[in-house]
């Protein structure tokens, strides 16, 4: 009877969640209902999964996993709206139904085109329309007008209904379970719509009554149309679905049948296996043999072969890759060429990838540089169909911060008030009866799906068309992406590819280039097995010298290299995989390293359980990777391998809360004490377990990441000007740009200023000299920015202010300020305000007067006798920071006070358990907490020899002397040692005050001179 169900998918108006959506039909007794999404099918596979693990077992009344059961069948549709108005209800008679409603509305996504008012003639489906949108004699065989239980008073009196008692539907919608829930809904629409609660009109929200009810009671409403509840019967006893979870849906063959399909996978297999391995060893020939064996038995064939002709064609493109993910536990893929790490040398777990009683599906993760994905998407659309690939959705949540933002917006509380609660919420809480609603509904609207976005990078490849499972939309990216989520995907039995944009691998091309273009070096970066044993890659490592490396520049990653004195492949490894969270906050990355040094001298630890060392010798008995959850699952708990991939995934917590999970708890702590595990060893590895929480990495992972860290700090140890270029070139690494800019200078670099002459719209470097490209320069325009460099390719260097105002098209006067400003012209050997004064001249006389890119007669103008200007060296610094962010003088030189301190950070570690004072300039800091949720803070400065160097802040310093932005504090604390590793920790901290840009002490006369930092 129910033809019109939301969840909280209909976003911003739904609010049940599809359990609750179940439980709502548990409670009324309805056993099958019609699941219709507002523009949308996000939920369905959800649903059906909730359906199939809450159906009991047959001739039973409880479900497999042993709890009371409840049927519920479940048809699906899609209510279209537009701007809100509700157009109509198309519900679907079966899967083809299904597929022809998902292309109508995503073929209505991918044209930006809005949705008819008419809906258009879909095979097996029906149509609803709310009463009064049409007449039943302009319906359609399968089209229907639903008559709400508030529209029964009107309707008594509708004469057609007289005429076409078979054209109209009892339709009830659900949208919530209570008047809370309405509430909710209301503050929902509020938000959606940008408007004050109490100025919401009443046609932008749903009617209370929309809440489910038994059956008998909503018959009752309809007792006087018993033609109204036939027909709506009839039209949902139409409706089916059929859909199997975790059936394989996937792109079925690749090169036309299963048979050629195996043929070459063990052909390319057998084939890398002879260039990457001795084939003499039978041990590594039964390895490969087992896996392809597996592969087939599991139909991984076609996903392997889709990996491999990816693979082939970046090679062809001269892309770089790294394939990672617990897909480099694999022989056949390393031996096919998808990931470039060797599972033998490393003892990678294969079944963690893949075993006989996975029932999960593996992923390959493939990074290409950020510049290569988008040609690697359009491979796989234009190879496998645009009806067969979309890229994953992910659906974003609301967080707690964001919704006490909306929720003050919508109950008209000014920005400073919204601001308090947002930052101090503790403190307002219960302020008054506006904050206790906020924060009540807050904790509500928290973790309720808010929009479909992007997934970082998963690519799905089915063998029916995509619109049998989902419909698209279509992003400003360009490429159709899914409606359901990772989680979903793998419920229905879709493997997702992923293909993932990494800013790492871009600078790695580039420091190659850079190397070529400044040295005539052809740099060859995939010789892993000579950087292995490269003195100058070990020594950086030993010292955590690794500003700009992949993956191992950050302050925890630099302190826990020098903790554990990294210089080999195999620490490094590890490290990857400790640094993580889940396996950092537990205490086991201490253990960790508390072990690794024991070990290194010849000392004994204190061990959980000798099974556990035993299993992670290599660890020290420290779970660290997320294999060793499946081998202590399966070798110390006794679960089987599918039950050890269940307890595996469940520590994502997306899983946590299903029964599967449950029962697999269950077994995990009956089994151990079967086995005599006394319970406080059993609860200690089960805290470990659980406090990956989704985190680690599988060593494949560690140890993929680990290669690339690798040829980063070989192009560091070697060529480190040309590399910090590369980073700066690809941005996103951890820090700011402006302290690469600082590193390379620490290596002997010369950082020049953007200059006309020298350079490009990117960085570009010379001898030991870097030029800063012109897209550093703030508010610069692009077009301009670019023009320069090819304008100069093309007519040679420019002479002067007025040549190349005159060679720059559609530049104006604020334009060419900040290049002025910036220094871009100190070849005339002119100061900045002639400059300037010249610059206003020039517009003031030729206003009217068209701009040739081509200059026939280089004539310069006439030059004007000025006074002497006055300005302050320091001012360039001023500048230098608004137009680029930084200055390019040493920032010490702006502080008001030359005392920086009683020690510099290369003396701290002959400092240990001193007190000291010390200045320095914030490079970056990080908010954390406390196990008990109190807020602390770290960072990291350098001092006024341009060393780094790291700081502690614990709860009750952080709170009396908080950080405050950007700059120089001076801070007084102990110097404390961690395995080698010095920090501050911080008694007290000043921010300090820089020189006012123009001091009274600035002399007279031209001091507006070329702009470098040596």
């Amino acid at each position: 009877m129910y033809l019109n169900c939301h969840t909280a998918f209909s976003f911003k108006y739904g609010t049940l969640s599809v359990l609750a959506l179940f439980n709502e039909a548990r409670r009324c007794g309805v056993h099958k209902l019609v699941l219709t999404e507002i523009n949308n099918v996000s939920s369905y596979i959800e649903m059906l999964r909730v359906c199939q693990e809450n159906r009991p077992l047959p001739g039973s009344t409880r479900t497999k996993y042993g709890k009371e059961g409840y049927a519920l069948d479940l048809a699906l549709g899609i209510e279209f709206r537009r701007d809100h108005e509700l157009l109509y209800i198309v519900l679907a008679k079966d899967n083809a139904g299904f597929e022809a409603i998902n292309r109508f509305l995503s073929h209505h996504h991918a044209e930006g085109k809005p949705l008819p008012t008419r809906a258009p003639e879909l095979p097996q489906s029906l149509v609803l329309y709310p009463f009064g949108r049409m007449e039943p004699d302009q319906l359609r065989e399968n089209e229907f007008i639903g008559i709400r239980i508030q529209e029964l008073t009107t309707f008594a009196f509708y004469a057609p209904y007289k005429t076409h008692p078979h054209k109209f539907v009892a339709l009830h919608p659900v949208t919530f379970a209570n008047r809370i829930d309405f509430n909710t809904h209301r503050l929902l629409r509020a938000i959606d719509k940008n408007t004050l609660l109490s100025k919401l009109p009443p046609h932008e929200q749903a009617n209370p009554n929309e809440m489910m009810m038994p059956e008998e009671e909503l018959i009752r409403h309809y007792k006087d149309y018993p033609a109204l509840l036939a027909n709506t019967r009839q039209l949902i006893d139409q409706c089916h679905i059929d859909f199997t979870l975790g059936q394989d849906k996937n792109k079925k063959h690749v090169t036309g049948s299963e048979t050629s399909d195996w043929d070459v996978l063990v052909t390319k297999s057998w084939e890398g296996f002879q260039q990457r391995y001795d084939v003499s060893q039978p041990e590594l020939r039964e390895r490969i043999q087992r896996e392809l064996n597996i592969i087939r038995q599991k139909g991984f064939i076609a996903y392997y072969l889709i990996a491999y002709d990816l693979i082939r064609f970046a090679k062809e493109r001269g892309f770089d890759y790294v394939g990672r993910g617990s897909g480099a536990n694999s022989v056949v893929a390393y031996c096919l060429g998808i990931t470039n790490v060797d599972p033998i040398e490393l003892d990678l777990y294969f079944e963690r990838f893949l075993n006989s009683e996975r029932t999960s599906p593996p992923d390959f993760d493939i990074d290409f540089s950020w510049d290569n994905r988008d040609e690697v998407y359009d491979y796989f659309f234009s190879t496998y169909g645009r009806d067969h690939v979309c890229l994953l959705g992910t659906h974003v949540t609301y967080q707690k911060r964001s919704v006490l933002r909306e929720l003050g917006k919508v109950f008209g509380l000014p920005k400073e008030e919204i601001d308090l609660i947002v930052e101090e919420p503790a403190a307002h809480r219960d302020r008054d009866q506006i904050t206790e609603l906020i924060f009540r509904y807050a904790d509500r609207i928290k973790d309720m799906p808010a929009n479909i976005s992007i997934h970082a990078g998963g690519v799905l490849i089915t063998e029916k068309p995509i619109y049998a499972y989902t419909a698209t939309e279509l992003p400003p990216k360009g490429y159709p992406v899914s409606q359901f989520e990772m989680h979903n995907a793998e419920d229905i039995g879709i493997f997702k590819f992923d293909i993932l944009s990494q800013r790492g691998l871009g600078h790695l091309k580039e420091a190659a280039h850079h190397v070529k273009q400044n040295q005539g070096v052809d740099v060859d970066i995939h010789r892993f097995v000579d950087f292995k044993k490269d003195e100058k890659i070990r020594e950086l490592l030993r010292n955590s010298k690794a500003m700009g490396c992949f993956y191992v520049e950050s302050p925890a990653m630099r302190m826990l290299l020098g903790k554990l004195r990294c210089e080999d492949y195999l620490t490094l490894v590890a490290a990857s995989s400790i640094i993580r969270p889940g396996v950092a906050r537990s205490g086991m990355m201490r253990a960790y390293i508390e072990r690794f040094h024991a070990v290194r001298n010849g000392k004994t630890y204190e061990s959980i359980h000798p099974a556990m060392d035993e299993l992670m010798r290599e660890t020290y008995g420290v779970m660290v990777y997320q294999e060793d959850v499946i081998k202590v699952a399966h070798h110390f708990a006794g679960l089987t391998l599918t039950e050890a991939d269940v307890l595996r995934r469940g520590m994502s917590g997306k899983y946590r809360s299903r029964d599967e999970f449950r029962r697999v708890e269950e077994r995990f702590f009956e089994n151990c004490r079967a086995r005599g595990y006394p319970q406080k060893v059993i609860d200690r590895v089960w805290y470990e377990i659980e406090s990956f929480s989704g985190y680690s990495f599988s060593k494949g992972h560690s140890a993929s990441y680990a290669v690339e860290s690798y040829q980063s700090l070989f192009l560091k140890a070697h060529y480190p000007l040309e590399f910090m270029v590369g980073v700066i070139n690809n941005f996103g690494g951890f820090y700011r740009t402006e302290f690469y800019f600082h590193e390379a200078r620490m290596n002997g670099a010369t950082i020049e200023a953007p200059s006309l002459n020298q350079s490009n719209y990117l960085t570009t470097i010379l001898g030991k000299t870097i030029y800063i490209g012109f897209i550093h320069l703030k508010s610069l325009e692009v077009k301009i920015a670019k023009h320069i460099a090819v304008d100069r390719e093309r007519q040679g260097p420019y002479r002067s202010l007025d040549n190349f105002l005159r060679r720059t098209p559609g530049i104006g006067l604020e334009q060419v300020r900040l290049l002025i400003r910036v220094g871009a012209f100190r070849f005339t050997g002119k100061s900045k305000q002639k400059l300037l004064w010249e610059a206003m001249l020039y517009f003031s006389s030729v206003q009217a007067k068209p701009v040739s890119t081509e200059v026939l007669f280089d004539t310069e103008p006439k030059h004007y006798p000025l006074p002497v200007l006055q300005r302050n060296e320091l001012e360039d610094a001023f500048d230098e920071i608004e137009l680029l962010g930084f200055p390019l003088c040493d920032p010490f030189k702006l502080l008001q006070t030359t005392d920086y301190g009683d020690t510099t950070a290369r003396d701290l570690p002959r400092k240990i358990n001193r007190r000291v004072r010390i200045v320095g300039y914030v490079v970056t800091t990080k908010d954390t907490a406390t196990l008990k949720g109190e807020p602390m803070h770290f960072g990291t400065f350098y001092d006024a020899q341009g060393e780094v160097f790291d700081s502690v802040h614990f709860p009750d310093i952080a709170r009396k002397y908080p950080f405050r932005g950007r700059g120089f504090y001076e801070m007084k604390g102990k110097v404390v040692d961690d395995f080698g590793v010095t920090m501050i920790e911080v008694s007290s901290m000043e921010k300090l005050p820089m020189v006012h840009k123009r001091p009274e002490a600035a002399v007279a006369g031209d001091t507006g001179s070329p702009r470098t930092s040596a």
